[in-house]
């Protein structure tokens, strides 16, 4: 019988990493942009934020190029609630950069999970483990017209 449990045992440790969950879900940035939790967190205003194919006004310098890609434990939120948080995070990363380089944008954000771009004019992309949420963004600073 102790054979047979060792036995069980070992099969199920193999088998786990096949069952590794990785949920994704596309969700609204703008809803994460006007949200009270991403001005509680830092998010100011003074950097705008453009989803490739969104419009924006007119690019009177284009800058470097960058991506940030963070993650946050999910445990005890929801995958939406996880993705939420770690999106402003990733807002945050670009927002401090942007004003290093005397950017007033970030525009031409895509979602670059595990080095995929994927354009959408409304959404950005988390994806959710059993422990952790992800985002990954690209986008490119810019100065833009008022």
């Amino acid at each position: 019988m102790h054979r047979f449990a060792l036995t069980v045992l070992a099969a199920l440790a193999v088998a786990a990493p096949a069952a590794a969950r990785d949920t994704m879900s596309e969700m609204p940035l703008q809803e994460v942009i006007d949200s009270p939790m991403a001005k509680a967190e830092g998010l100011d205003g003074s950097v705008k934020f453009y989803l490739a194919g969104q419009p924006h006004p007119r690019v009177l310098q284009s800058m470097s190029e960058d991506v940030s890609n963070k993650k946050t434990n999910g445990t005890n939120k929801s995958d939406a609630e996880a993705c939420r948080w770690v999106a402003i995070s990733v807002l945050l990363a670009f927002q401090e950069k942007a004003k290093q380089l005397g950017a007033n944008a970030v525009i031409d954000i895509k979602s670059y999970y595990k080095k995929n771009e994927v354009s959408d004019p409304v959404n950005y992309r988390c994806h959710s483990g059993m422990l952790m949420s992800g985002v990954a963004l690209k986008g490119r600073f810019a100065k833009l017209a008022e």
